[in-house]
């Protein structure tokens, strides 16, 4: 059988999702475009001969709507005859887009593919595509009579039952920006980072950041009514300790082992197992650990045979818990900081993980990585990539 390989994957750097941010007047399509066309650039590729583009998008309305990954393949300048798509598995829609693009490669239904995505959140706020706060509840009423909750609640009510304090979030949203901005300091984004606008660098790393100075924070969901229903919650999910709107892009060109040999190009790395599954939508953010757990067993590895663990940062404790419950080695854990520091662009962030992850094993001669991203509705994917 067949590998689907890795041959390059880049990011733009994350901006600040408000008004005023470093992306925040870079049309969504164009930052998207922008990163496809770096990696055709850098590999010097034929853009005719990818077979398909896969692009993740959570907020699909306004500027990302009407399929926003074709609408970035024709601005990028590609051939009208490439095509796209556009996923949606909320905040994993990009590693989503890479495990379907690594998976068309593995059935032969892809020589060459483009895993993509991109939110802008500042010119496309997060729930603008919703149709009211309970879009959903009714046809699920008679399976949760209470209603789901925010990701937010969710964030607290883990906190709460896996016994995190406000403390150990804050020290590891600091670790965060620590781990990141030293990284940074000593040039390891570089060779993922393609420029955006007048953007050369995140500007959501926060080099001062100390868990003194988030402690003063206060908690960004205390609701009544979620008191009332859930009196236990201490409330300690500040925006300090849980990552910030971001504007952003980042893409993963996707191949056989074949056809990187036949183009002359060098595969970085492989991938070796994937999973996906459901948990619980009311803790909602678990599904990391039976994803990873299956990711495991289907790549035949343990926790101990993986040289870098990204487990995206929507909310400190997710990762804090993932850890727990893995018996996984902090050190390995988010190694350059993750999503509290480098931003969290709901569609972008898979393959943005991807990239960061790749480097990293690239730059200290790891073997396996595994990323999983929690995602609304108790869903989680995980992949296990092997450096070459």
């Amino acid at each position: 059988m067949t590998s689907a390989v890795i041959v390059d994957v880049v990011r733009t750097p994350s901006g600040k999702g408000k008004p005023g941010g470093g992306l925040s007047d870079v049309h969504p399509a164009t930052l998207l475009a922008g990163v496809l066309a770096a990696l055709i650039e850098r590999n010097d590729l034929d853009p005719a001969l990818v077979d398909d583009v896969i692009g993740g998008c959570v907020t699909q309305s306004g500027e990302q709507a009407f399929n926003i990954s074709r609408t970035a393949v024709l601005a990028a300048g590609f051939p009208e005859s490439v095509p796209a798509t556009t996923v949606d598995r909320q905040c994993g829609s990009s590693q989503q887009a890479a495990h379907f693009a690594a998976q068309g490669v593995l059935a032969g239904a892809y020589d060459i593919a483009i895993a993509c995505g991109v939110e802008s959140m500042s010119r496309v706020p997060m729930f603008s595509n919703a149709q009211g706060k309970d879009a959903n509840r009714g046809p699920i009423a008679h399976r949760f009579p209470d209603g789901l909750i925010q990701q937010g609640i969710s964030a607290e009510i883990i906190t709460q039952r896996w016994k995190l304090d406000r403390q150990t979030l804050d020290a590891f949203a600091a670790r965060s920006h620590r781990l990141a901005a030293d990284t940074a300091a000593a040039g390891g984004f570089d060779n993922e980072l393609v420029a955006a606008g007048t953007l050369t660098a995140d500007e959501t790393i926060r080099a001062t950041t100390t868990p003194e100075g988030l402690a003063g924070l206060r908690p960004a969901f205390v609701d009544e009514a979620m008191k009332q229903r859930f009196p236990e919650i201490d409330w300690s999910i500040t925006p300090g300790n849980s990552s910030p709107l971001t504007d952003g892009a980042s893409a993963a060109l996707i191949m056989s082992a074949e056809k990187a040999a036949q183009l002359g190009l060098r595969p970085r790395a492989r991938f070796h197992s994937f999973a996906v599954t459901g948990d619980d939508p009311l803790l909602m953010l678990t599904a990391v650990i039976p994803a990873t757990r299956k990711a495991l067993a289907k790549g035949g590895l343990t926790i101990d045979d993986i040289d870098a663990y990204e487990v995206n940062e929507a909310f400190a404790p997710v990762p804090l818990v993932w850890q727990h419950d893995l018996n996984a080695d902090p050190a390995k854990l988010n190694p350059r900081g993750g999503a509290i520091a480098l931003g969290h662009p709901l569609g972008a962030s898979g393959t943005r993980i991807l990239a960061t992850m790749l480097n990293h094993l690239e730059q200290t001669g790891g073997r396996y990585g595994l990323q999983t991203m929690c995602e609304a509705g108790g869903l989680a994917n995980a992949v296990i990539i092997e450096r070459l």
